[in-house]
């Protein structure tokens, strides 16, 4: 795939995915803060989960990217590892429930609505993050992943897989919508 395409293709989900937040703003605290039962997650809990990954990984993004001395490449190829870690992510039509580590699930946290903000914040600093690596290599640039600082990605099947992480979890919240509907 062309690396512009890619860039472009990543920052119109990113914009989608502000505007859904943005959204969520209208929500009263009672909504953002109910759960179906005691194990799921709310509203918030899902954001405060993305906003872990993001912390984890929008800093490394950052500092490879103004540290990298290598030059854009017309075309991404994604790696093996990390087309299967971004496809995983995805949500399918039977819902692929996975293991959150114990340091992202934020599980009976006490949140606020400064949640959505942070989020909001660190999707508009990952949509910088995508216009300045137009100028990088998103093959040749690794980022650590959150499961093993002995597995790297290509900055391209990184940025696939964070934006899949974040779809995910805004459909999560969609069904966490439609299930209070219902009750």
């Amino acid at each position: 795939m062309q690396s512009e395409k890619l860039i472009q293709t990543l920052q119109e989900q990113t914009r989608q995915i502000i505007n859904h937040a943005e959204e969520l703003k209208s929500s009263d605290l009672n909504t953002l803060t109910w759960k179906e039962n005691e194990i799921s997650w709310s509203i918030l809990e899902c954001l405060e989960h993305l906003n872990l990954y993001g912390d984890f990984y929008l800093p490394q993004i950052q500092s490879k990217i103004e540290n990298s001395t290598t030059k854009a490449d017309i075309e991404f190829s994604s790696g093996i590892l990390g087309n299967y870690f971004s496809k995983s992510m995805l949500p399918k039509e039977k819902l692929n429930k996975m293991k959150t580590f114990k340091d992202k699930n934020p599980l009976n946290a006490n949140l606020d609505k400064t949640v959505i903000d942070e989020f909001i914040n660190q999707q508009i600093n990952f949509l910088d993050l995508l216009n300045q690596s137009r100028n990088v290599s998103l093959n040749k640039i690794k980022i650590q992943t959150s499961i093993s600082g002995l597995i790297r990605l290509k900055l391209g099947d990184t940025f696939q897989f964070f934006i899949n992480h974040v779809i995910r979890h805004l459909n999560q919240i969609d069904r966490i919508h439609q299930t209070m509907k219902n009750i």
